[in-house]
Order: C-alpha cells, then sequence, then structure tokens
C-alpha cells in the first residue's frame, strides 16, 4: 500500500508530462501546416508578378512558347531600352502625364474629402443625416451607370481630350469611401479638443486645421496611397476623355505595344509593366504603416 502511495505521484507527473509533449507535437504540427499554407498562397500571389519580370527579359518568340518557365533561356535586357523609346512618344512623357494626373487627384481627394468628412463628422447643420445617407448611397451605384451622363457633360462643356475630367471631380469630393472613412476617424477624436479650441477662440477652419488634420495623419496617409495606386492604376478614365497620344498615361501606352495589324512588342511591353509598378511598389513600402494605422483606427475593421 505504501509502495503504490509513493508511486502515484510519479505517474501523475510523467502523465502530465506526456500531455505536454502531445500538446507540443500538435501545436508544432499545426504551426507547420499553417506556415506551409500560408508560403503556398504566398507563391500563388506573387507567381503573376515573378512571371511578368521573368517575360520582360525573353525574346518574343520565347514568351508564350515557354510559358510556365520562369527562368529565361535567352536573356534580352535590350527589351527595357527599346521599349521606354520604342514608341512614337518616349515613355518619359507618359510617366509625366501620369505623375501629373496622380499628384494632383490625391491633393483634390485629400483636400475636398477632409472638409466633407469633417463637415459631416463635427459640425451639426440641417439636413445632415441626409446628406450623409445619400452619399452614403453612391457607393452602390457602379462607375458605369453615370458614365455616359459624365462623357456628355464634360463634351458639352469643353473638358473632353483633357486632364480636367480626370482631376476636378477629385476636388468635388466624389469618392465616397474615403468621406466615409475619415468621417469614421474624426468621430473617435475627442470632442473636447473642439470645445477647447472654441473657449480659445478658433473658428471651425482653424479647429480643422490646426486640430484635426495634425491628428488624423494616418487616415488623410490611407486616402493618399488609395487614390494614388487607383488613379495611376486607372485605365478606364483616360480611355475615354484622353485622344492625343502626347496626353496618354502609361496604362494607355503599354496598350500602344500590341498592334492589331502588325507584330505586337510583348517583351517591350511587359519589361515597361514591370516599370510602371515601381512607384506603386515604392509609395506603398514607404507609407504601408499608415494603412494598417488608418483602417485600424476608422472603423472599417
Amino acid at each position: 500500500m505504501t509502495d503504490a502511495a509513493q508511486t502515484q505521484p510519479f505517474d501523475a507527473v510523467a502523465m502530465a508530462a506526456e500531455l505536454r509533449q502531445r500538446k507540443r507535437s500538435r501545436d508544432r504540427r499545426a504551426g507547420l501546416l499553417k506556415h506551409g499554407f500560408l508560403i503556398l498562397c504566398t507563391i500563388i500571389m506573387v507567381y503573376p508578378l515573378i512571371w511578368m519580370v521573368s517575360a520582360s527579359l525573353k525574346p518574343d518568340n520565347e514568351i508564350f512558347s515557354e510559358a510556365l518557365r520562369i527562368l529565361p533561356r535567352t536573356l534580352q535586357p535590350e527589351n527595357y531600352p527599346e521599349g521606354w523609346n520604342g514608341l512614337t512618344v518616349s515613355f518619359t512623357r507618359f510617366f509625366l502625364n501620369s505623375s501629373f494626373v496622380t499628384i494632383l487627384a490625391v491633393i483634390g481627394n485629400l483636400i475636398s474629402c477632409s472638409f466633407a468628412a469633417y463637415a459631416f463628422a463635427r459640425l451639426e447643420f440641417t439636413g445632415k443625416n441626409a446628406f450623409f445617407a445619400m452619399m452614403m448611397a453612391t457607393l452602390m451605384i457602379p462607375y458605369h451607370v453615370v458614365l455616359i451622363p459624365q462623357y456628355l457633360l464634360f463634351l458639352e462643356i469643353g473638358w473632353v481630350d483633357s486632364y480636367l475630367p480626370l482631376i476636378v471631380p477629385k476636388f468635388l469630393a466624389t469618392d465616397a469611401f474615403f468621406v466615409f472613412l475619415m468621417v469614421q476617424f474624426f468621430r473617435q477624436l475627442p470632442r473636447e479638443l473642439d470645445e477647447a479650441a472654441m473657449i480659445d477662440g478658433c473658428s471651425p477652419f482653424k479647429i480643422y486645421w490646426a486640430i484635426i488634420l495634425p491628428l488624423s495623419l494616418p487616415a488623410m496617409a490611407t486616402a493618399a496611397i488609395f487614390t494614388f495606386i487607383w488613379t495611376w492604376e486607372d485605365f478606364l478614365g483616360p480611355l475615354i476623355y484622353l485622344n492625343d497620344v502626347n496626353d496618354y498615361t502609361v496604362p494607355l501606352a503599354l496598350r500602344m505595344f500590341l498592334a492589331q495589324d502588325s507584330v505586337s512588342e510583348y517583351g517591350q511591353m511587359f519589361a515597361m509593366s514591370v516599370l510602371s509598378i515601381l512607384p506603386i511598389v515604392v509609395f506603398f513600402v514607404i507609407f504601408q504603416k499608415f494603412i494598417i494605422r488608418g483602417i485600424a483606427m476608422s472603423g472599417l475593421k
């Protein structure tokens, strides 16, 4: 009896140690499976980008004949300088055009959407809730529904074949998504800041400029990044409103490598495609921490 009582604690300790070992083994297997799945998803998502970079260094006859082969048999880095100067207009012009439109679109969205969001979030006026509901309703309207009326309007006022249809709407807070994002962020700021500023004699604009904006950098940076990416990659808008090749943006210029009545320069097109995504990658890497903070703090999560 004494011997059984003495061995019982030992057996319990051994059993507990075995259970801990089994749990560690299960956690290790689960961790390996999770990381393996994430690595597989990463490869699937990154593969098109890797393939595009590889295709930009291949001769045209090798791009689609050996489409699954990543490493090119014959390196052809000449695709980059030939693609840059291969069209009737240098790609420098197209990059400058896209930069001009994108920078003004970012500035316009930040100014107009932050003004509208500040009014909805911090000011009181008649019909505020109704206007905010109408603004939110525009998120459910597809762009193609308003495409023809907008084109007819811009044609009537003589803005077609210019950058005005691509830039001016950004200064009128037409992107309801960014207004909503900033409204959610502004509402989380303490109203005691506004009250203290009013006691000191600040006007609503002064409160917006000196208090709200400095505290809203994450939301502003998030809006700037998404506006930059969407405007830089926009193909449909410039396709509709721009007719002169000298005014083309980068997405329209890439289409020019695909000829309907002659040989298409696929290698040069992929080379310029690689260069066209570099500004987006650099912009995103620099400001990616603001995207996480802006989305997490604006309530969109």
